[in-house]
């Protein structure tokens, strides 16, 4: 297998910084041992101008079959010879994808402490790879790497020369070019794109697979347009965790959305660190909380306002007291994946007739949100910029006003106590803030002022002596006539 990187350079940015980036000496020939053969890594070519970097794979095919037991490629019981006869040693496959991130695997990560500003810029890049398989052709070569600003050359490899009646192989030549891409993102294309090509992995792919593609896909596998198609491949088409990868790409799209004014508003991603070291977690406390206040004011509608995945819609479906559930959200795909989790098409027309999931945005009033007996903001609040908070309050107590609202959002001062969340970072990446207790009753107290309400306020998960709990709420409830009066 072989593949190469060059790029070109001048006198004040020389080509031959490759080799920095890289972390492989221009002037060295190294090789370097993997699981099924050795990797070489040489430069045909290193002056100011052009630098190209060469990687040569050597594949032991007997540790091949003796490590995989005629698993992947060519090894189908049925057909014994292919174990020994396949074009393993020549075809740019996953094989070639683990070498790289191996023998790359600072580059790959963008590291460079030596020529730190080289690694963040974009360089002029050509990558070539002699045999490349390709099952879906030079046309599904394109739809993969145009999108990430590539210019793609896919020459079809003929079976034959002498005989080019034969046609094509499933084989092609590929050349990329581009000018905007840092050699970090040009290597994680290549590390998640060949396998997806060839269609094939030499490995068992397990479910760690799934955090090395969302690993390597960060910042352009979640709005790639064949994103479907390169999940399912990387994952050898196993259902379990392509569903699996496809929700969490879904959820980081949603989470990083913030350039339009409507998608500002999500939870349906979970932080890994609002979890509780004890067997229950705190979503499942936070839940059973919200569950008891609801029961306790006597709603029967509710409102589930930024309802994500549709957990708290599942939980309140199993209560028969709770005769009418909307969940609204402002993604279209966030309410599909929540359907699917509640199986709506499967639910019975009894309880179907008691659930609506919604799309929607709380910047902006609604009519459809009048009239319900209680409605739920949680950890909705911390996804809004500050700016939007005047918004969201009067959509929900100022136009849609139900009789009781519950509002949960992180405690700041709690975060100490993660052992996991580095010092001065939000709980999630998507929060634009986190606040205090006292920050929370502040404003919790201006809206019920400004719009009518009482509010209390109770704690979720362990209540700790010095820095509060976990998780705060808020339970408003709008005042009666002769309370109004009174005021």
């Amino acid at each position: 297998m072989f593949l190469t990187i060059s790029t070109r350079g001048d006198a004040a940015h020389p080509a031959t910084d490759l080799g920095y980036l890289l972390h492989k000496h221009p002037d060295k020939a190294q090789k370097f041992s993997t699981s099924y053969g050795t990797a070489h890594v040489f430069y045909p070519e290193a002056d100011d101008r052009c630098c190209t970097a060469a990687l040569l794979l050597e594949i032991d095919t007997l540790a091949l079959i003796r490590r995989g037991k005629g698993k992947g490629r060519g090894g189908a019981p049925d057909a014994a010879l292919a174990q020994y006869v396949n074009d393993r040693p020549y075809a740019a496959s996953s094989l070639l994808a683990v070498a790289l991130s191996g023998v790359f695997s600072s580059a790959l990560r963008g590291v460079c402490t030596a020529r730190p500003e080289r690694a963040a810029a974009p360089l002029p890049l050509r990558i070539e790879v002699p045999a490349l398989p390709a099952r879906g052709g030079p046309d599904l070569v394109r739809r993969l790497f145009e999108p990430l600003g590539w210019t793609v050359t896919a020459e079809p490899v003929p079976l034959d020369t002498e005989f080019p009646q034969w046609g094509n192989s499933r084989y092609v030549r590929l050349v990329l070019e581009a000018e905007t891409l840092t050699l970090a993102e040009a290597l994680r294309h290549l590390y998640v794109l060949l396998p997806v090509l060839d269609d094939a992995k030499h490995y068992w792919v397990s479910s760690d697979e799934v955090d090395k593609l969302l690993r390597a896909g960060e910042g352009w596998l979640p709005a790639h347009p064949e994103q479907k198609l390169i999940t399912s491949r990387y994952l050898s088409r196993r259902w379990s965790l392509t569903r699996q990868a496809m929700e969490r790409l879904e959820l980081v799209r949603l989470a990083e959305a913030d350039d339009s004014e409507v998608e500002e508003i999500d939870n349906a991603v979970e932080a890994e660190t609002e979890e509780e070291e004890r067997p229950t977690p705190l979503a499942v406390q936070r839940r059973e909380a919200i569950l008891a206040a609801l029961r306790d004011s006597g709603a029967a509608r509710v409102l589930d306002l930024g309802c994500g995945q549709g957990e708290l819609v599942r939980e309140l479906l199993k209560d028969v007291r709770f005769t009418e559930i909307v969940g609204l959200d402002v993604s279209v795909r966030a309410l599909t994946i929540a359907s699917r989790r509640l199986k709506l098409d499967r639910m019975g027309e009894r309880q179907a007739s008691r659930v609506k999931l919604v799309q929607g945005s709380l910047a902006y009033t609604d009519n459809r949100l009048k009239g319900y007996d209680a409605a739920v903001l949680s950890e909705v609040i911390e996804h809004l910029d500050m700016p939007r908070l005047p918004a969201l309050e009067y959509a929900v107590f100022g136009h849609a006003r139900p009789r009781t609202v519950l509002v949960t959002t992180p405690n700041v001062e709690y975060n100490v106590r993660w052992e996991t969340l580095p010092a001065g970072h939000a709980r999630h990446g998507d929060h634009r803030f986190e606040w205090t207790r006292a920050e929370f009753r502040t404003w919790a107290h201006t809206v019920a002022e400004r719009h009518g309400y009482t509010v209390e306020f109770g704690p979720i998960g362990p209540d700790d002596a010095e820095v509060g709990p976990p998780t705060q709420m808020a339970l408003f409830v709008i005042r009666t006539e002769k309370e109004a009066k009174a005021a």
